[in-house]
């Protein structure tokens, strides 16, 4: 029942992934396709997600263009980007809404890298619980008389670097997004 290393690569990977998901709904005062993909819009009786009904391109710098498909959903794109939280405020003209972003003040620039922070920290949390599984298992294997102590010593060893590595990972990408976030 040893351990598999691929899966606790792949698992910790996930987090790193999800931690990059998370980090490009986070605005940086530039405009960016992927500020809107959090945003879900309500037609055709059900939520549908913004990239489903416009496409949403980056004429400007600080401003994006939202091309919706079918003009009867203009005003419900423009509402959904409004009530998003994200601190927008698109204007309608025809299908296309324009939605220029802001200049970030400092106590929003502060307030982002806190938030950035904290995803950082539930990927570290994540990946140590993964950690925590794999050296569990190994306990168990070790215990079972599956794998010899100084098999589970140096098994224990290679998920600990693996950790590492991992954790190394998420601070890279913190690293880079607050000094994003803190460019002018």
């Amino acid at each position: 029942m040893s351990i598999d290393m691929n899966d606790l690569k792949s698992r910790m990977q996930g987090a790193v992934d999800t931690l990059e998901k998370e980090y490009t709904g986070l605005r940086t005062g530039r405009a960016s396709v992927n500020m809107l993909e959090p945003v879900t819009v309500d037609v055709y009786g059900a939520k549908m997600p913004l990239n489903q009904v416009a496409t949403v391109s980056v004429p400007e710098n600080r401003l994006l263009a939202v091309q919706v498909w079918d003009a009867n959903n203009t005003k419900a794109v423009e509402k959904a980007i409004r009530d998003s939280g994200l601190g927008l405020n698109p204007q309608a003209e025809g299908t296309l809404i324009r939605v220029p972003v802001p200049e970030l003040s400092t106590e929003r620039r502060t307030e982002l890298q806190k938030v950035a922070g904290k995803y950082a920290e539930q990927s570290r949390i994540a990946i140590r619980n993964i950690r925590r599984d794999g050296m569990d298992n190994l306990k168990k294997a070790e215990k079972d008389n599956e794998i010899s102590e100084d098999e589970h010593k140096r098994m224990s060893d290679e998920v600990q670097k693996l950790t590492d590595q991992y954790i190394k990972n998420v601070d890279e990408h913190l690293a880079k997004k607050e000094a994003d976030v803190m460019k002018v």
